[in-house]
């Protein structure tokens, strides 16, 4: 079965706990954007992607604070922004493909997709298979046979729990192979920068990441990507890595990076953001940040990307109890 993810067509305590360096912002330069997760990894990289691009375009005067919230893979910062900071106009939060898997099982608390104003998305990355340099597999079906004679071998490893976006990326690839997801051995971590840490200190076997977050360990030789989970092969560093579809596997995830703001910001301010990142995304020295991080162009922004995730969540609902997770 050929799994296609389609582009375009009791917190309370936790949330007072939680380890977070946070302005009051008022004026509209105060801008901040929460990373829902700890430094390094996917979260970290959209933040950023958003403060570099906006302040070297001009877009805003002074520096955008990138702040780290971590806790359920994003339902922290989700419950923080419904039931704290509900209308803030300077405060947008990194979310991607994985807020809208977990939003589809319910991992957010009582909140749903319908909940925050989603603003856009400025860039898309794609799924990936990993290990290490001197790992036993040369390529995805060496992969796949060892899984077929004992997928309890395999250590596998993501930054998110059971059902989150990479665990799915490891249970669909699994699946494509007519192994069982739920048979898998699978460590959660609470980001991606934790998982490939532990990837690389032996920990684990297989990191199911995004091709964004290997850039550099690519040019060190650490890891060797047995696929890409892309239509097709992508350009720059990572045009030698074959996608898992020409391996024999049909399996694609591609993952957008976008952002939302609470479910009380005002008209004005919310399209003030959405006009921001058109403008954003039109920008040739932008486009430069963004290939520069690993990313790939996606530009959906206001009302659109609004109905874009509603109806991922929805898809994603389907996909889930496809995969043996909800009934």
């Amino acid at each position: 079965m050929k799994t296609t993810i389609a582009l375009p067509a009791g917190l309370a305590a936790l949330l007072l706990g939680a380890s977070l360096t946070t302005g009051t912002a008022q004026a509209s330069d105060d801008a901040e954007c929460i990373a829902p997760a700890k430094p390094g990894g996917g979260y970290d990289l959209t933040c950023r992607l958003a403060a570099n691009g906006l302040l070297e375009t001009g877009l805003i005067e002074d520096p955008m604070l990138v702040t780290y919230m971590p806790g359920g893979i994003g339902a922290v910062a989700y419950n923080h922004v419904n039931g704290v900071r509900t209308d803030d106009p300077n405060l947008i939060v990194a979310a991607s493909t994985g807020a809208a898997v977990n939003l589809a099982l319910g991992k957010f608390g009582q909140y749903d997709a319908s909940e925050v104003r989603w603003v856009g998305a400025l860039g898309v990355d794609y799924g990936a298979i990993v290990v290490k340099a001197d790992a036993p597999w040369q390529n995805l079906e060496e992969l796949m046979t060892a899984l077929q004679e004992d997928p309890t071998q395999v250590a596998f490893g993501a930054g998110g729990s059971v059902g989150s976006q990479d665990w799915m990326k490891a249970a669909l690839t699994a699946k494509s192979a007519d192994v069982d997801p739920r048979s898998l051995r699978y460590v959660a971590f609470e980001g991606g920068g934790e998982a490939l840490a532990a990837l690389l200190g032996n920990h684990i076997q297989v990191f199911t990441g995004d091709l964004s977050e290997l850039k550099s360990q690519l040019e060190s030789g650490d890891i060797r990507v047995l696929a890409a989970l892309a239509e097709e092969r992508v350009d720059g560093p990572y045009a030698d890595i074959p996608t898992a579809a020409e391996q024999g596997y049909d399996v694609e995830w591609p993952i957008w990076r976008g952002y939302y703001m609470g479910p009380e910001v005002s008209d004005e301010a919310y399209q003030a953001w959405v006009e921001k990142f058109e403008h954003l995304a039109e920008n040739d020295t932008f486009a430069e940040l963004r290939e520069a991080r690993g990313l790939f162009p996606m530009a959906l922004f206001g009302d659109d990307f609004d109905g874009y995730v509603k109806d991922q969540v929805a898809e994603f609902k389907q996909l889930a109890a496809d995969v043996g997770l909800t009934q």
